[in-house]
């Protein structure tokens, strides 16, 4: 492998017990509303209506309080292996994890809000070195956004999606990485189209479950499943995107309460996991407890509520409606996703769709709701992407 080019430090996740048992004196003194006026017995669909249920709250703060282990988190990441370097005068975070296969190829792996690395923490082994030994494996790296995790917060704006895709090529390439594949969810998908629209020189192809269209696309020729999609995404920013124009308007205002309490932190972060995961009533029909308050500790120990919530302000409907991806393209489109494009508007942007796929199942946060079939799927589009490349 060629040397790095600049300093790429090693880093070691350890919060000190300080912090975790403020964490636990905050959520013992915590004041809470009363109960939401829809609420009916489970599973009345109408629970979730006025967002996080009080009772489901209670329950996910005591067991953050007295049974959630942050140090096996910790410990976890840590095994993976983590890293910090500086671009453009800002620390960023990243895991790194190198596969044992002398054909793997490098990976960046882009997670969006309100998630973080904990996105992918249970994908990188397998990616890393599969168990099936037909699938690719892949030098993974999967960097904090600016504002999230271990990553520094930006103290001047301009750190947008274009910015930080510029910042993940200079990323890899500072690992020896000349030539790469990227995969992204959220706004890690939206990074991950600017990274193959931008940087083909250096992305050998993408796969994202984000895909966006060009503005003022027709409907026409479209399906009858295609057009219902079109109508949820509308009714999704029409009614259910208020998080959105908050966060894009005025993070600063949302940022005190994120950063000052964590049940407020928990709340905000939480409503979003269950509105947006494929599930009746409780996101935690498919993700673990544990999985979702290793998201939520780790914006609480980094205070980084109000940092992460910026990138809404800095790049909020910002995708240039001009950029076309041409380098090799996988997409998938999960059933509950809050957006999906359909094929005809996907293929006006990626020129070079070379996998699509739509499953029956999994929502916004796959690799965390289906996380079997989100890596085989990933495996196999990137697979797609390599072999067009061959």
């Amino acid at each position: 492998m060629p040397r790095p080019t600049s300093d790429v430090h090693a880093f070691e996740a350890h919060a000190p017990d300080a912090d975790l048992d403020d964490l636990r004196a905050r959520l013992a003194a915590a004041r809470l509303p009363e109960a939401e006026t829809v609420y009916r017995a489970a599973p009345d669909p109408r629970r979730w209506e006025q967002g996080v249920p009080l009772a489901d709250l209670v329950d996910v703060v005591n067991y953050w309080r007295t049974g959630y282990d942050w140090r096996s988190f910790e410990e976890r990441l840590n095994r993976i292996g983590q890293f910090r370097t500086t671009i453009d005068d800002l620390g960023i975070h990243f895991l790194h994890r190198r596969s044992a296969r002398a054909d793997a190829t490098p990976l960046i792996l882009t997670h969006g809000w309100p998630d973080s690395i904990a996105r992918f923490i249970d994908a990188v082994d397998e990616l890393a070195d599969p168990k099936d030994a037909d699938a690719p494996a892949f030098h993974v790296v999967v960097p904090s956004l600016p504002g999230f995790g271990y990553s520094d917060k930006p103290a001047t704006t301009g750190w947008g999606t274009e910015k930080i895709a510029a910042a993940w090529v200079e990323l890899m390439g500072r690992l020896g990485y000349g030539k790469f594949a990227a995969h992204g969810g959220d706004w890690g998908g939206n990074i991950t189209t600017v990274l193959g629209g931008r940087f083909p020189a250096h992305v050998l192809g993408i796969h994202t479950t984000f895909a966006e269209g060009p503005p003022e696309l027709t409907t026409d020729g479209l399906t009858a499943a295609e057009r219902k999609w079109i109508e949820e995404t509308r009714d999704f920013w029409r009614h259910r995107a208020a998080y959105a124009k908050q966060q894009a308007t005025r993070p600063q205002t949302i940022g005190y309460s994120l950063v000052d309490s964590p049940v407020g932190l928990l709340a905000w972060i939480l409503d979003k996991f269950a509105e947006w995961s494929d599930t009746e009533d409780s996101p935690f029909e498919t993700i673990s407890r544990d999985r979702v308050l290793d998201d939520v500790t780790l914006y609480w120990l980094t205070r980084t509520g109000a940092s992460a919530a910026r990138i809404y302000y800095e790049s909020h409907n910002s995708l240039d409606p001009e950029l076309r991806v041409d380098v090799p393209s996988a997409l998938t489109m999960y059933p509950r996703d809050v957006e999906k494009c359909p094929r005809p508007w996907a293929q006006e942007r990626y020129r070079q769709i070379v996998r699509w796929r739509t499953p029956e199942i999994g929502g916004h946060f796959p690799s965390l709701e289906v996380p079997e079939y989100f890596v085989k799927d990933l495996q196999e589009g990137l697979g797609a992407v390599l072999a067009a490349n061959r």
